[in-house]
């Protein structure tokens, strides 16, 4: 029975994957930015580590292909942020202009902006956005918020990606793939929740949901039963790890996950009855053509 489950979810689970060569281009255009601000700001010949980290999806290794975004961190010294408190107006926008101009001596035909939160470089496979930081007390980061005046925020991404990674391990990798499967689902049908919501999710439903480390067999469960949980968490809230800052969830996207957890319940049922076709046809309402229908 079921005989279409397994193979259809695997192929869909390893089609979001990225590609080695995406992934190597990734990395590289995050260390040859670090080492520009490295020598530009540590006044030394750069390293093969540059200060900084990989964060957002490509920290936690939840990015879906095609992956048009990566995050950033680069760590500044501490004495940059001495010397841009001591200035007025909004030193943070400041901060991300100054950060902008360094790499724009490197890369003079790249289009370079600084944008509220972080320095975008849009160069032609994917777009880096790199947030100058500096570090706080334990693995926390301040880094800039050029917005409504200009601020400095705390963030901790190390905790995030460690509770990614802790869950992961224990669920037998489920977790990041049914985060990614539900990203795919968010850019399908465009809907309006951010990425670290949808990881943090998964992360706190796969292993309360009992069975969460099964294989590509119980995914069509998984899918169906995370509707549901999202569903029930609409006008909630979840606590970020590290800062443990209240982030509410709202409900703005709560139609487009009724209509998708109602029709898992349905490819569920065309699943349990063999009826493949008739349930591929079901899951690509949800996810797109990227989701095979023939799969026996």
């Amino acid at each position: 029975m079921w005989k279409a489950v397994r193979e259809r979810f695997k192929r869909f689970s390893d089609d979001l994957q990225i590609t080695p060569t995406q992934l190597e281009d990734g990395v590289n255009k995050h260390l040859n930015v670090g080492r520009i601000l490295e020598r530009g700001y540590y006044e030394r010949e750069p390293s093969s580590a540059p200060p900084g980290l990989l964060v957002g999806s490509w920290g936690k290794s939840t990015q879906v292909r095609p992956s048009n975004d990566i995050d950033s961190f680069f760590i500044l010294p501490d004495a940059v942020k001495t010397r841009f408190d001591a200035r007025t107006g909004n030193i943070q926008s400041q901060l991300l202009q100054e950060v902008r101009a360094v790499l724009a001596e490197t890369y003079p035909q790249t289009s370079i902006r600084g944008d509220g939160q972080v320095v975008v470089v849009g160069f032609n496979t994917n777009t880096l956005e790199i947030v100058p930081v500096f570090r706080a007390d334990g693995a926390a980061f301040t880094m800039p918020d050029a917005n409504d005046g200009g601020r400095w925020k705390n963030v901790d991404p190390r905790a995030q990606i460690t509770q990614i990674e802790s869950t992961d391990r224990s669920m037998n990798g489920n977790v990041r793939a049914l985060a990614k499967i539900m990203k795919h689902w968010r850019n399908e049908k465009n809907v309006p929740l951010k990425s670290f919501v949808i990881e943090l999710l998964v992360s706190e439903f796969l292993p309360a949901r009992g069975h969460g480390g099964y294989d590509t067999f119980w995914y069509d469960f998984y899918v169906r039963d995370f509707f549901q949980y999202l569903c029930s968490k609409a006008n909630g809230y979840i606590i970020i790890p590290g800062t443990y800052e209240i982030y509410g969830l709202g409900n703005e996207w709560l139609g487009r996950a009724e209509i998708a957890r109602d029709i898992a319940i349905q490819a569920c049922q065309w699943e349990y009855h063999d009826y493949d076709v008739t349930a591929g046809q079901e899951w690509q309402k949800i996810f797109g053509t990227r989701i095979p229908i023939h799969v026996v």
